[in-house]
């Protein structure tokens, strides 16, 4: 698992294939090593592809619920820093030794191929999860009149105790599997519990409403042509309760206008 051993599997390959070149002889390097090599070669180059499919679905996604450019960017960029943040807890624990005698780490080393992959996955799914629950009753006082600080300070007072809650209860599952004897098991369990605590208590629920409440009215700018090409999907409820409002204003004359034409 060196890089040493790494670079020596690459070398034969090269050096095969220049003793082979013009010839109808193939130089080949197999074993538990080189598919291991090629296996993280191969994950490594969907990553980024993978990361850019993902995150760019997500943005649309929240820009239809949220109607704004600045929340889904903000929401996005939150994310990757949750996930190079557990991503570097990985590294300092079980590559570098840190604090590896108190995680039971018997036996430091790189950090498996799929672990990016894997993380990504998870904890975009978790991330996106705190975000809509915070970001959506924030931008609900806000549509519903409330100026932009106030609404913030209302969606946290009521999104942050299921953010929390949420939180809590991933972090108690994924820290179940620190305890595991597997070192796969173990790098795991410890990533994504380091992960969802990094993104609920550090980027939902501190730099997402200090960066709302520095944008202000701006967080929720949408151009105009954009706003009119987008489907309302009226998560807020501002539909019906304008319906309601012309309801309590109808003069009761033109219902029985109404009842008798």
């Amino acid at each position: 698992s060196s890089a040493t051993t790494e670079d020596l599997v690459h070398a034969i390959r090269d050096t095969g294939a220049e003793l082979t070149a013009g010839q109808d002889g193939q130089v080949l390097v197999t074993g538990a090593t080189a598919m291991n090599i090629d296996v993280s070669q191969k994950l490594n180059d969907a990553l980024l592809p993978y990361l850019a499919l993902v995150v760019g679905l997500a943005f649309l996604l929240l820009i239809v619920v949220f109607r704004s450019i600045l929340v889904p960017l903000k929401a996005a960029l939150g994310f990757l820093l949750s996930v190079l943040a557990a991503l570097g807890a990985v590294v300092a624990v079980f590559q570098w030794g840190w604090l590896s005698g108190l995680m039971g780490v018997e036996e430091t080393g790189p950090v498996m191929s799929m672990m990016p992959i894997f993380m990504v996955g998870v904890v975009f799914g978790l991330a996106m999860d705190y975000e809509v629950f915070l970001v959506t009753r924030m931008r609900e006082a806000y549509v519903h009149g409330e100026k932009p600080g106030q609404a913030v300070v209302t969606g946290f007072k009521y999104g942050a105790r299921v953010v929390t809650a949420a939180a809590v209860i991933m972090m108690a599952v994924f820290a179940g599997f620190i305890g595991s004897s597997e070192s796969m098991v173990k790098m795991i369990g410890f990533g994504l519990a380091i992960a969802v605590f990094f993104d609920a208590f550090v980027v939902r629920m501190a730099i997402v409403p200090a960066v709302l409440a520095l944008l202000g009215k701006a967080a929720w700018w949408l151009p105009k042509w954009l706003d009119r090409a987008l489907p309302n999907v009226d998560v807020e409820g501002e539909g019906l309760r304008a319906a309601s409002d012309r309801d309590g204003r109808k003069d009761p004359d033109e219902d029985r206008e109404l009842v008798r034409v």
